[in-house]
């Protein structure tokens, strides 16, 4: 099945001192029995002069080759493209252009950079730059092999038009969404989730959905044609890895029911 537990769900443990990349690939490797990995930077560490160093991730790639582990989708905070103040935006920038370099590195078949701004209205300087800067990120994607994009997850992005205006705008290939299931400020989510299913890369599952119609909605996506990874994220800080292994458990048996033949 293709399923994947995003590292954010361990945020809790990893507050703690007691959860950092290598024991969450082992987590998922040999708890939860999957070979995917689904990595959120900030359980990498807190000095990116540190975890973007060619001997850490030298390290990371080791980990995911012995546990023979793909990196299906990479997501990224702190490198958005938009900033009302120009010179954070060009440091977004930068640090987004090193992450690519990491993303590519690890062999990520996935990477979310979000838009920026944080009202749902974007303005004509906001949308081009951001256009801009994920055409110039497709470039790298389509020649590295991976594909980038957004993930509905905070300010334009929770508005399907945008979006949609975003994707049709950039269009290239090498761009998708991460669709956070459900996760919207207006319309319907049903129906949202529909909408951007055509550039759909990756998705991250809440408890939320999880427990409120999970196969509804996971059904929705799969007659919409997607064909990527259901990623498993919770984000109670409490519990994780039973809180995890229950929506798993969740996932596979939605999908098992919706894809008897895998």
């Amino acid at each position: 099945m293709r399923i994947t537990i995003a590292s954010y769900s361990f945020h809790g443990l990893r507050a703690e001192g007691r959860m950092d990349v290598f024991g969450y690939l082992e987590s998922v490797r040999y708890r939860y029995g999957l070979q995917t990995a689904d990595i959120w930077n900030g359980l990498l560490g807190d000095d990116p002069d540190q975890y973007l160093s060619k001997d850490f991730l030298r390290k990371v790639k080791q980990a995911l080759a012995e546990r023979e582990m793909v990196l299906v989708n990479y997501h990224v905070d702190g490198v958005h493209i938009w900033e009302d103040d120009l010179e954070a935006r060009e440091s977004n920038y930068r640090n987004a252009l090193a992450h690519l370099e990491a993303a590519e590195y690890l062999g990520a078949k996935t990477v979310r950079i979000d838009t920026g701004g944080r009202d749902l209205k974007m303005t004509p300087e906001q949308f081009d730059t951001i256009v801009t800067r994920y055409r110039e990120y497709c470039r790298r994607g389509e020649a590295g092999g991976f594909r980038v994009g957004p993930e509905t997850h905070w300010g334009p992005e929770l508005s399907p038009d945008n979006m949609v205006r975003i994707a049709e705008a950039v269009g290239s290939p090498a761009y998708g969404i991460l669709l956070h299931l459900g996760h919207w400020d207006v319309g319907d989510e049903a129906e949202n989730d529909k909408r951007v299913a055509p550039w759909t890369m990756h998705t991250h599952v809440d408890a939320r959905i999880t427990a409120t119609g999970l196969e509804e909605r996971m059904k929705g996506l799969l007659d919409a044609g997607y064909e990527g990874h259901w990623g498993v994220e919770h984000h109670t800080a409490q519990n994780e890895y039973r809180e995890v292994a229950w929506q798993l458990a969740s996932v596979q048996r939605a999908l098992s029911r919706l894809q008897p033949a895998e």
